[in-house]
């Protein structure tokens, strides 16, 4: 685990599950149809049990680099926050990406939650490079903490070795260029 707090903030990384997570809400990598699909969506879904996918239903889908907020059903955590990060390669890939993250915290705030988390949005089969993904997601989480600071605790929950290694130099990275980060 590598911890870091950015205003009254605890960003954590971590590898694990990210449907085991106690947390008030985990974030769903959704396709825009909101019904399922592979990888960690698969997993939430399957994790969640049924209902969620009749939730999901009602939504009417999402557009790339938004989110929407169900509950979690058979999950640890109440809810689930789907957002919708882009195709790498696509137009506006970077900002979309960016977006994803940025709308998933602002819903986690609406919603007035304490702790998030997420996992690499587009990383999968979408195809992101873990590395961009890394850099995008983290300034976009940094930046948002420090305008807000009403979450307590936000956790990237990373799958495999070589992802949590990425993240956790890119932010060491981050904190060594910034002052407004304190690795932990």
């Amino acid at each position: 685990m590598s911890k870091a707090k950015i205003n009254q903030t605890i960003l954590e990384l971590q590898q694990g599950d990210i449907t085991k997570q106690a947390v008030d809400a985990i974030v769903n990598a959704a396709n825009s149809s909101l019904l399922g699909g592979g990888g960690v969506d698969g997993a939430i879904h399957r994790a969640a049990g049924p209902k969620l996918l009749e939730e999901c239903r009602t939504l009417d889908g999402c557009p790339t680099g938004d989110a929407r907020i169900t509950k979690g059903y058979n999950l640890t955590a109440k809810h689930v926050i789907h957002a919708v990060g882009p195709v790498y390669g696509t137009d506006d890939a970077p900002k979309n990406l960016a977006s994803a993250y940025r709308r998933s915290l602002e819903i986690a705030v609406e919603n007035k939650l304490k702790s998030v988390a997420f996992p690499a949005i587009s990383t999968g089969i979408y195809g992101y490079p873990m590395l961009e993904a890394a850099q995008i997601s983290l300034a976009t989480t940094a930046d948002f903490l420090l305008d807000d600071d009403s979450l307590e605790r936000v956790v990237f929950v990373l799958f495999g070795d070589w992802a949590f290694e990425i993240f956790r130099k890119t932010l060491e990275t981050l904190a060594n260029k910034r002052t407004d980060i304190a690795l932990m």
